[in-house]
């Protein structure tokens, strides 16, 4: 947004000229103009006034701006103090760059905000929310619910424990659950996390439902009419009006998901641009070995239970999903998931694309859409994820991604489902971005010393 800044010192310094004869050189403004995204990403760094931007007004806005760039203005004096040099700038020029800035930054930030509400507050980009509470709060908790505008979350569903009537909604929200439903309905539909308000509950149930959650890789906020030294990764935060203690089986913060999520852009646009060279070279040899799409779609299950289609270039014929019936008994693999050596349903070429990753490339596509991330889990497909037990869930607390701890830790060598989840696990627990990068290095190895497709 602050580009704007770099943009009009630039135009500045050639507005004091006169004709060919420059009052000042272009070289030393441009100088200036080459530090103003250093300041700028430095401040924000240290600020973090970026945070809370969405839910900030125009006047508020405008506060933001003014500080921001009045900052910067007093970190220029200084660096030009320090290298004495601040008789070689025109004064008027640095405040009328300061002044057409705020103007221009503030009316860009109006804009960008205006853009960023229809897409960061649609559907598939908030946390589904199922609220836990009693008959009697059950309406005042979803009221004080939807007074917030701007929220992370979507209350998706509402678990009322002390009472089994069959009531529709309240205020807008279906009541989905009861204490003896309320586990079935979390391992069978997309959930995020879940707000627990049992004021009266005893210490050890809550204990026990947050544990249970947990391990299910779901995110658990609790109001802090209780607190429990026995929660894992606690952290105090606002949800919605409420004070609440937040549980998960890992809490990341907004920078590393940030930083994250660029890296994922980034190698998402390489893809792309891998896929469509790919696209040229291969999809010739598949529809000669076996007519039909090139590509391959299929409805695969994400984060929190979300249903979404993955694209692959197809390494298979066309009736690959009919003959898989008559080849389950061959399935190497102990549990949820499907793999024989020597599968005759894969095409000639099919062998060569998947051994190199190949077929994987048309998933940058998911990858920018936000489906998935470089790294993750695998996502798996309807059928799995409708036989998944309750620890199953805990792979879904994260965005599947195009490789992950399985993949590098010897996929071909391992046969038990219930290993591959706890590798899963054991990324998700201890996400960070190193271990992030770390696997996307070991992907690389893993692709050219041929130890398995990933």
């Amino acid at each position: 947004m602050d580009i704007v800044s770099l943009e009009i010192a630039f135009i500045l310094s050639y507005v004091v000229k006169f004709g060919r004869t420059s009052l000042f050189s272009d070289s030393l403004y441009s100088s200036i103009a080459l530090m103003l995204p250093v300041l700028h990403v430095f401040i924000v760094f240290f600020t973090e006034e970026y945070s809370g931007i969405l839910r900030r007004g125009y006047l508020k806005e405008l506060k933001e701006v003014l500080k921001h760039n009045s900052i910067i203005l007093a970190l220029l004096f200084f660096i030009m103090f320090a290298t004495k040099q601040s008789e070689e700038y025109s004064r008027i020029v640095l405040f009328a760059m300061w002044g057409f800035s705020c103007v221009f930054v503030w009316l860009g930030r109006v804009i960008l905000k205006k853009i960023l509400f229809r897409l960061v507050f649609q559907e598939k980009n908030l946390s589904y929310l199922l609220v836990i509470t009693v008959k009697d709060m059950a309406q005042q908790t979803i009221e004080k619910m939807q007074m917030k505008k701007f929220s992370n979350y979507q209350t998706s569903g509402l678990v009322i424990v002390d009472s089994e009537e069959e009531l529709d909604a309240i205020k807008g929200v279906p009541i989905v659950a009861n204490h003896l439903t309320l586990m079935e309905y979390i391992r069978t539909n997309p959930i995020d996390s879940v707000f627990v308000s049992l004021p009266n509950a005893p210490n050890q149930e809550i204990e026990e439902l947050t544990e249970r959650l947990v391990d299910m890789g779901i995110t658990v906020h609790i109001s802090l009419n209780y607190i429990s030294d026995e929660i894992p990764n606690k952290v105090v935060e606002e949800l919605n009006g409420y004070t609440v203690l937040t549980s998960s089986i890992k809490i990341a913060t907004p920078r590393q998901m940030f930083i994250k999520r660029i890296i994922d852009i980034c190698g998402g646009l390489a893809g792309l641009l891998a896929t469509f060279v790919a696209a040229l070279i291969f999809g010739p040899i598949i529809y000669k070995q076996s007519p039909g799409p090139i590509f391959f779609s299929q409805e695969r299950v994400g984060r929190g239970g979300r249903r979404f289609h993955i694209y692959k270039f197809r390494s298979m014929y066309m009736d690959a999903e009919e003959r898989k019936k008559e080849l389950m008994e061959q399935n190497k693999m102990k549990g949820l998931m499907f793999k024989m050596d020597d599968d005759p349903r894969i095409l000639p070429i099919g062998k060569f694309i998947r051994k190199w990753s190949i077929d994987e490339l048309p998933q940058s596509i998911n990858i920018l859409r936000g489906d998935m991330s470089l790294v993750g889990t695998r996502p798996p497909t309807v059928d799995e994820y409708n036989q998944y037990e309750f620890h199953h869930k805990r792979r879904l607390a994260a965005r599947p991604g195009l490789t992950g701890m399985w993949q590098v830790s010897g996929r071909s060598d391992i046969t038990d489902f219930e290993e591959i989840v706890e590798l899963d696990t054991e990324y998700i627990r201890n996400f960070s971005l190193k271990l992030y990068i770390k696997i996307l290095f070991k992907t690389v190895g893993v692709v050219l010393g041929k130890k398995g497709s990933v």
